[in-house]
């Protein structure tokens, strides 16, 4: 995870290099190359809403106008390209605002059966938070040794809900760099969940605390877009054939969303943000503009205040 800070550095850096690129001042080394590659090949392959979005055929995404969908393998290459090492195989793509909102979504699908929701009745949100304190912690270690620095979780930004009618459940954690006091520096995932006959997609909204309120309603738009499809629904569950859970709906609070899985799988994805405003810089420079990237009004290009 990344602060707001160190976003607004990555901005200015990312919109020298594009327009370096873009007048050719002067020859742009092989990461260069390869980053301008990613960027053009992303851009290239992205789908725009209004659309049907088909996911690791169990589901489709009905993508709204003014969102941008970015398929594999162009998703895990702009991780890649802005620092997220890896490759996520439960990654299908990342969803981008046409319009240069300070946010993105990451999308992804885990096979792993049919979860029982009956333990979200007797959860307790303080103890989860410590739990995923806790895994925070431990992840810390791991985090140094990559280059990344080590995270404080402050709490909880909604407490986990779940509707049980729906089968979403939906929730956002607080949390900034140790040694960071300001504002500007708390970052959060707002993480929401699908759950189906054979697994569960979850869809992470990525953006600053303080604007969190201002996007949310694009995180819950997006995830009541999503639908399995028929056959592969929670409804659908056959408990003669089909493959439970080995964990229950808490875990992709704490277990598999912070411990089983890593958490790193789940803030990583924040670093990716000023790989967003770099895309949408690129795609505003008037001789790379295209028809799905337009050009950004002056105002909205302007980098976050101070």
């Amino acid at each position: 995870m990344i602060t707001m800070r160190t976003l607004r550095h990555l901005l200015a850096a990312s919109l020298l290099l594009m327009l370096s690129w873009a007048a050719f001042a002067q020859p742009a080394d092989d990461a260069q190359t390869r980053a301008r590659q990613t960027w053009e090949a992303a851009r290239a392959a992205a789908q725009a809403g209004p659309a049907s979005v088909a996911l690791s055929g169990q589901a489709h995404l009905a993508l709204p106008a003014g969102r941008l969908f970015i398929p594999q393998p162009h998703a895990t290459r702009l991780l890649q390209a802005m620092g997220n090492p890896g490759e996520d195989p439960r990654l299908q793509g990342l969803v981008f605002p046409a319009d240069g909102g300070d946010w993105f979504m990451t999308v992804r699908f885990e096979s792993a059966g049919y979860i029982r929701d009956d333990d979200a009745r007797d959860w307790k949100a303080d103890e989860l938070l410590q739990s995923f304190t806790e895994g925070t912690e431990a992840s810390n270690e791991e985090r140094l040794k990559l280059g990344a620095p080590a995270l404080e979780i402050l709490g909880w930004a909604q407490p986990p809900a779940y509707d049980a009618g729906t089968h979403r459940l939906v929730w956002a954690m607080k949390s900034r760099e140790k040694g960071q006091t300001g504002e500007d520096d708390l970052g959060v995932n707002y993480n929401t969940y699908l759950l189906g006959r054979e697994g569960y997609f979850s869809m992470n909204l990525v953006t600053g605390l303080k604007d969190l309120p201002k996007y949310q309603a694009d995180g819950q738009a997006l995830l009541a877009a999503l639908a399995f499809d028929e056959g592969k629904r929670y409804a659908d569950f056959d408990a003669s054939t089909d493959k439970v859970a080995e964990y229950g709906l808490a875990a992709l609070v704490l277990g598999a969303g912070a411990k089983k899985l890593g958490l790193l799988a789940v803030v990583g994805a924040f670093l990716a943000k000023f790989a967003k405003l770099g895309f949408l810089a690129l795609a505003g420079l008037g001789a790379l503009a295209t028809r799905v990237f337009k050009r950004k009004p002056a105002r909205d290009a302007e980098p976050p205040a101070a």
